[in-house]
């Protein structure tokens, strides 16, 4: 019976020991700050010197594994990490990215080609939406506000509407595309913005100069492109939920799902803001009060010969307002409680399609519709506008030469109630814009390490007539850390004075045009230098550039000479943007991570030889993102920020306020704790260091009256807040 039970025994060990070895070591591996899956990553098993790699959505498994073992897992464009297995639980396995990987990130804002951001004779800025997750907002205005030289500015203290701001340059300069299409402009740049969620954007390219070769009107001062996720690669559910201490409640959902061949993703973006803030005592909301849906669908359509079509189509609608906290919308258009109240309808659809042709052919379209009632004060504004786009692009290569040629065709309907779109009869008359155009772009490689770009569109404009875009780059690369770009160019930009200038709307004042506004021009040149090297803690990156640019027939808004008055003309002079940026990215093997940038810059106009700065453009200003992660307790730390040096203030005469904004920062933290299921927490505190400024709305106690004026605006109107959020991601 003893010899019986021994042999059982030691079976059951044999046994268990088989099993054990038979076991496998299985996980996950994700990007350690986005916590995608990262597709195909190796995974090496050090003791039996075997390996295998993971599959699209990150997932490994190595058959008969025996523990204790070191495995080490690496990808490209990561920092490689060694593990030691104890149990044959499942593993998530965080890769760090490593900063030189940015440099080879396709990039398609500079050349409207695939390309890499270091091969790119352009320079091109990429932020990732790790970025934005340092700091969560709502929307992608209040996040563009973590990147150097780049500037939301809230136009409206009452409404808040708001513009972006590029090198000191006002919003009309900045080109705001999706997914390269020229869809966020005119009468979307007012409000358009606020609705472009977080949660859809893949990767945002900004670039700092004229853009109008290749993008056209608008692309004055630069462009952002915001790429939007690819069905393929988003995961298949995703949501994260917001809020803070003020009330503000963000709401994101996404989920993707396969149609045969084809994969599509649907989002919902939802924010709801509801309460009557008055934090400076001027009797008025500090921040509009906002009922805003967002509803995106993407589509990846595969075809049998192997080209890909992508269309997406968004719907947005808000009901915003602000003004007396005790208006109600009985109050709406009335003149008893001053308020401005603004419902918006927008629609969009875009796409692209590469032909089934041997020559490599594209074809992007896009549209949008936007609707605006809105009432500021007494004052009824409501204007409608359909923008169409459509282009054909041939990409050819031919020796040394890389080719670009496009046929692109813009049509603009505008109409709206103001002066702007009627006859001197007081008859309708709705603007139609047509601009047809074609442009070629060559990149000749003159040697491995040189290479040149040029450029010409020409546009024809129904009511400007011809417009001619040249530009000129020259890219040189001694070495694989080292990159110099110099590259001029010129822009242009027709103009749609009502859609575009917030303040032609809102307050008390008549608006006069002296004369037949004449397209605005630029001339740019931009010199830039950028260098990485790696360093036995870490890696650094450092770009640094200098840039100038000189505009003439520049539209201005005069509201000194005639405090009742804006007056509009084309400047008899000039203006300049000038100045220098520095960016570092810096990350420390240590799990520290630094991004920052310094901006110093000298902008302003003149005319009849006297110069005059431009407002709302500091003379220095900065960002800042710090970050530590505890990789064994998977939690991070950030520490972000931007830094504003003094600016010029539109004051008015014997006006009480200063003519001159204080130096300030707008810092925030916060804590972030991973856990492997997905589900991830969040929370921490806005405006960290309680900045308000105190200067209330000028004529905030008669706001019927012809000096109400809510234009002097230079930080929110908020004090420290904090905000708690949870994010659930199933791959």
């Amino acid at each position: 019976m003893m010899r019986k039970t021994a042999a059982i025994f030691l079976g059951l060990c044999c046994l268990s020991h088989y099993i054990a070895l038979a076991q496998s070591v299985s996980g996950v591996v994700r990007d350690g700050e986005t916590r995608i899956p990262v597709p195909f990553a190796t995974v090496y098993l050090l003791d039996s010197k075997s390996g295998i790699n993971a599959n699209e959505e990150g997932l490994f498994s190595i058959p008969s594994a025996s523990l204790p073992a070191k495995i080490i897992v690496s990808s490209v464009g990561y920092t490689p990490d060694t593990l030691e297995v104890k149990s044959y639980r499942s593993l998530t396995v965080y890769l760090r990215p490593d900063a030189r990987s940015l440099q080879e990130v396709v990039v398609v804002s500079g050349t409207l080609k695939e390309v890499s951001k270091l091969e790119s004779a352009i320079p091109v800025e990429i932020y990732s939406p790790a970025l934005f997750l340092k700091n969560p907002s709502p929307g992608i205005f209040e996040s563009l506000g973590m990147i150097n030289g780049v500037q939301p500015q809230v136009n409206c203290n009452v409404c808040n509407t708001g513009d972006i701001h590029i090198n000191g340059m006002e919003g009309p300069y900045t080109m705001v595309l999706i997914d390269g299409m020229p869809i966020v402009s005119s009468l979307a740049t007012v409000y358009g913005l606020f609705g472009i969620p977080n949660s859809l954007v893949k990767r945002i390219e900004v670039v700092k100069g004229p853009a109008s070769t290749l993008y056209g009107s608008e692309a004055v001062g630069g462009l952002i492109n915001i790429i939007t996720k690819e069905p393929s690669t988003a995961p298949r559910f995703y949501t994260d939920i917001s809020t803070t201490t003020i009330g503000e409640n963000n709401f994101d959902f996404s989920a993707k799902w396969k149609m045969g061949n084809h994969t599509a993703l649907a989002g919902v973006n939802y924010f709801k803001f509801g309460n009557r803030l008055d934090i400076n005592n001027d009797q008025f909301t500090d921040v509009t009060l906002q009922d805003r849906i967002s509803v995106f669908n993407k589509y990846d359509l595969s075809h049998s010969h192997g080209r890909t079509t992508n269309i997406a189509w968004r719907y947005v609608y808000e009901d915003r307002w602000g003004g007396e906290v005790n208006w109600t919308k009985a109050n709406r258009g009335g003149n008893e409680i001053y308020g401005e109240s603004i419902y918006t309808h927008r629609a969009e659809i875009i796409g692209n399609h590469q032909l089934s042709t041997k020559e490599k052919i594209f074809l992007d379209f896009s549209y949008n519709y936007h609707f605006q009632d809105s009432y500021y004060g007494t004052t009824l504004f409501e204007a409608t506008q359909h923008t169409g786009f459509v282009q054909m692009r041939w990409d050819k290569k031919i020796g040394n030469h890389d080719l670009l040629a496009g046929i692109p065709l813009r049509y603009i309907l505008y109409d709206d109630n103001t002066p702007g779109t009627q006859t001197p009869a007081l008859q309708n008359a709705p603007m139609r814009t047509w601009l047809p155009g074609i442009f070629v772009q060559d990149e000749y490689k003159l040697s491995s390490t040189t290479s040149i770009l040029g450029g010409l569109r020409y546009d024809h404009h129904n009511r400007h007539g011809n417009i001619f875009a040249p530009r000129l780059s020259l890219k040189m690369s001694p070495s694989a850390n080292h990159t110099l770009r110099l590259s001029t160019g010129n822009g242009f930009r027709v103009v749609n004075l009502f859609t575009e200038d917030h303040a032609a709307l809102t307050g008390a004042r008549q608006v006069i045009i002296r004369s037949a506004l004449r397209p605005e021009r630029s001339w740019n040149v931009n010199l830039n230098y950028a260098t990485n090297f790696q360093t036995k803690t870490g890696f650094a990156g450092f770009d640094v550039s200098a840039f100038y640019t000189y505009f003439t027939n520049k539209i201005v808004g005069d509201f000194l000479t005639n405090p009742e008055q804006i007056i509009y003309d084309n400047l008899n002079g000039y203006a300049v943007s000038r100045g220098l940026t520095f960016n570092a990215d810096i990350v420390f093997t240590s799990a520290l991570k630094l991004l920052t940038g310094v901006t110093v810059m000298d902008v302003y106009q003149v005319e009849d030889g006297i110069e005059t700065p431009q407002l709302f453009a500091p003379r220095v200003s900065g960002t800042y993102a710090l970050s530590y992660v505890f990789e064994k307790k998977n939690i991070t730390i950030d520490l972000t920020g931007r830094l504003n040096g003094p600016m010029h203030l539109p004051v008015l005469p014997d006006d009480f306020r200063p003519s001159k904004s204080p130096w300030f920062t707008l810092m925030n933290i916060q804590i972030t704790k991973q856990f492997r299921s997905g589900l991830e927490l969040y929370g921490g505190a806005k405006n960290l260091l309680n900045f308000i400024p105190q200067d209330p709305i000028y004529g905030w106690d008669n706001p019927f009256d012809q000096n109400f004026d809510a234009s002097y605006n230079y930080a929110p109107v908020q004090g420290i807040r904090g905000f708690a959020g949870v994010r659930y991601t199933i791959q």
